[in-house]
């Protein structure tokens, strides 16, 4: 026989089956329902309510935080980037330098070469100041800038694009690059496209505002556009902003570069070395004949 509760009271279950209960009685037995039934139990509506707090929770943290912020946030784990003249080092440097050459950005800015003309910094610089220069030095070699920067500039030089590589090594939080380096990116980008239109070819920063728009992933390609704004005198003013090879922003500034006072004195000496550093600019053939083909080929 089981428990029944009849009227609230716990009752014990007869043989249904027995002679002696009436019709009535069997049908009444027949309805009851035993000790808690239909009422879950405690361990059960503890299950049911952990399920539904996990499957909350995770759209919520879903919601606030998709998966590239996740990724953002807890990066994959990389080993440390190899020396620039091992053979690690080497073999990287050269597949960043075939990826650049084979952008879809470079290949459609090379198509306008009555808009554009092509320049590599640094190829040219003396040794004795790249092993000083922050750019062209200290951040060269595999994991950090691999490649030198492509630049492409407007033939009357108000805009250019400066596409360039950052690799994991020059992050701050990891897995995202240090703000620092890209403020010193834009920087050397505006300051190419000011120093371009002053006769010295010397300019110092006076002024540098940046607005940061959203995280840059390490180990990918940026693209950096400039554009001059107002040449007043010795004053020369650039916007510009970096972008990813995907055209999304994220990173915008606006700058003030002046020419010396004392920039006569300095023209000749330090203005062959800037243009080194910067990156020449070829002569612009006459309209009809072909534009010469620029070497970019990087040598280790």
């Amino acid at each position: 026989m089981n428990s029944l509760t009849v009227a609230g009271r716990i009752c014990v279950r007869p043989n249904l089956s027995s002679p002696l209960l009436t019709r009535s009685t069997r049908r009444c037995w027949s309805s009851a329902q035993p000790v808690g039934a239909g009422k879950p139990s405690g361990t059960r509506i503890g299950l049911l309510a952990l399920g539904g707090f996990v499957v909350g929770t995770s759209y919520t943290l879903g919601s606030i935080y998709p998966p590239t912020l996740a990724e953002l946030a807890f990066p994959r784990p990389a080993p440390p980037s190899p020396p620039i003249d091992s053979p690690e080092g080497n073999a990287e440097v050269h597949r960043v330098e075939e990826e650049l050459q084979n952008l879809p950005i470079v290949q459609a800015l090379r198509l306008q070469k009555q808009d554009y003309y092509e320049s590599r910094p640094y190829l040219t610089y003396p040794e004795e100041k790249r092993i000083h220069s922050l750019t062209a030095g200290t951040l060269k070699g595999p994991g950090r800038l691999s490649a030198p920067p492509l630049v492409f500039g407007k033939w009357d030089d108000s805009e250019s694009v400066v596409v360039i590589h950052v690799g994991r090594s020059l992050c701050g939080h990891d897995g995202i690059i240090h703000g620092g380096i890209l403020a010193t990116l834009l920087d050397e980008a505006l300051a190419r496209n000011a120093i371009m239109k002053l006769p010295s070819k010397i300019a110092v920063t006076a002024n540098l505002t940046i607005n940061y728009k959203a995280p840059t992933k390490a180990n990918q390609f940026i693209v950096i556009r400039t554009w001059l704004t107002e040449i007043k005198g010795r004053k020369v003013r650039v916007q510009g902003r970096i972008e990813d090879i995907d055209g999304q922003l994220l990173v915008e500034a606006s700058s003030l570069f002046v020419e010396p006072k004392y920039a006569s004195f300095l023209q000749t000496a330090a203005g062959d070395s800037i243009g080194n550093a910067i990156g020449a600019k070829p002569l612009k053939p006459r309209q009809g004949h072909p534009l010469p083909d620029i070497d970019v080929a990087i040598t280790s």
